[in-house]
C-alpha cells in the first residue's frame, strides 16, 4: 500500500536524525543491495537476530526488474514482520529523473550518480544534476548522496588486481569535497579512498589518514561505496572516523552464488530452487550481512 506523504516525510526525518546519531555514536548503517526477497530475508533476519539499523538498496537495474513501488511495499512488509529498523537507499541513479522517482516512491535515502551513468560528464553537468535532485528532495526530507567523479569498479567478482597508482588519481580531496558540498547542498559525499567496487583477489587497501583529512574537511555525512573483499578493521577505524554509510553488494553476491551452486550439486534430484535457496542460500547471504554489521558498530543499535 503506498505511504501518505505525511509519512513518507516523518521516515526521513527519522532517518536523517539516526544518520546524525550514527556519526555521535561512531557507527555506520550498512547499505545492502536488495536482489530478490531471498536478499531481503536474510537482511531482515541479520538486523533482527543482532538489534541493528540497515538500509537495502537497489540500483537502476533491480529497479527495472522489481519496481519502485513494489520494492517499498515489499520492504515495507518485511520490516513489519521482523520488526526491524530499515531504510530503502536508490544507488547510483542514473539520471534525474530516475532519483524523482525514487524520492516520489518515498525511499528515504537517494544517490544520484551522473558520472556512473557518463563516465565523461562535465563538473558543471554534475553538478547541476544534483543541485536539482536536491531541490527535489525538499518534498519529502530524502537525504541526498553523490561524488563530483566516476567512481570505478562494478559489481562483479573480478580477477584482474588493483592497480592503485590508477586509482589514487580519482581520489578525493579534502578541498574538492568541501567545494562539491557547498556547490550541491547534499547531505552524503561518497569518498573514493582506496574503496572500490566489486570484489577482487587481493584485499583493498583504504586511506584513513586521507579520511581524517576529508572528515575534517566538511560537516557532511561520508559514506563509503565499493565494501565487499575489505579487511574489517578498516571499516572499524572508518565509523571511528566518522563514515556513517557502508555498501556492500559483491560479498552478498558471491556468498549467494557460491552456496546457490554447493546446494545444486549436493541436490541434483530437486527442482525446486526455491527450496534450496531458502535452505542454503539465505542462511550464507545472511551471516555476510551479521559480519558486517558487526564490522560497522552497528549491533544493538536499533531504534524500533
Amino acid at each position: 500500500m503506498p505511504q501518505s506523504l505525511e509519512e513518507i516525510r516523518k521516515n526521513c526525518a527519522q532517518a536523517r536524525r539516526r544518520m546524525q546519531q550514527a556519526r555521535q555514536q561512531k557507527w555506520a548503517f550498512g547499505a545492502f543491495n536488495l536482489d530478490d526477497q531471498a536478499t531481503l530475508k536474510a537482511i531482515c533476519r541479520a538486523a533482527a537476530k543482532l538489534r541493528a539499523p540497515v538500509l537495502v538498496e537497489v540500483s537502476q537495474g533491480e529497479v527495472d526488474d522489481m519496481g519502485l513501488e513494489n520494492v517499498r511495499d515489499m520492504v515495507d512488509n518485511y520490516k513489519e514482520e521482523y520488526g526491524v529498523e530499515m531504510y530503502i537507499n536508490l544507488d547510483h541513479s542514473p539520471s534525474v529523473e530516475a532519483a524523482k522517482k525514487g524520492i516520489e516512491a518515498g525511499f528515504e535515502f537517494i544517490h544520484i550518480d551522473i558520472s556512473q551513468a557518463n563516465h565523461d560528464a562535465t563538473d558543471e553537468e554534475i553538478i547541476n544534476a544534483t543541485r536539482e535532485v536536491v531541490a527535489h528532495a525538499k518534498l519529502t526530507g530524502a537525504l541526498v548522496e553523490s561524488e563530483p567523479h566516476y567512481f570505478g569498479g562494478s559489481s562483479n567478482l573480478h580477477k584482474e588486481k588493483i592497480d592503485y597508482e590508477e586509482i589514487k588519481k580519482t581520489f578525493s580531496t579534502p578541498q574538492g569535497m568541501k567545494e562539491f558540498v557547498a556547490a550541491t547542498g547534499i547531505d552524503t559525499f561518497a569518498a573514493a579512498i582506496g574503496n572500490l567496487h566489486g570484489k577482487y583477489p587481493v584485499p583493498k587497501k583504504l586511506d584513513l589518514q586521507l579520511l581524517s583529512e576529508l572528515r575534517a574537511a566538511s560537516n557532511c555525512n561520508i559514506s563509503l561505496h565499493g565494501g565487499s573483499g575489505t579487511p574489517g578493521h578498516y571499516f572499524r577505524s572508518a565509523v571511528t572516523i566518522g563514515v556513517t554509510k557502508i555498501n556492500i553488494n559483491s560479498d552478498m553476491r558471491y556468498a549467494y552464488r557460491t552456496a546457490l551452486e554447493k546446494s545444486l550439486k549436493k541436490n541434483p534430484n530437486e527442482y525446486s530452487v526455491a527450496k534450496l535457496i531458502t535452505q542454503d542460500v539465505e542462511p550464507a547471504v545472511q551471516k555476510v550481512v551479521e559480519a558486517k554489521l558487526h564490522d560497522f558498530g552497528a549491533v544493538g543499535k536499533a531504534r524500533l
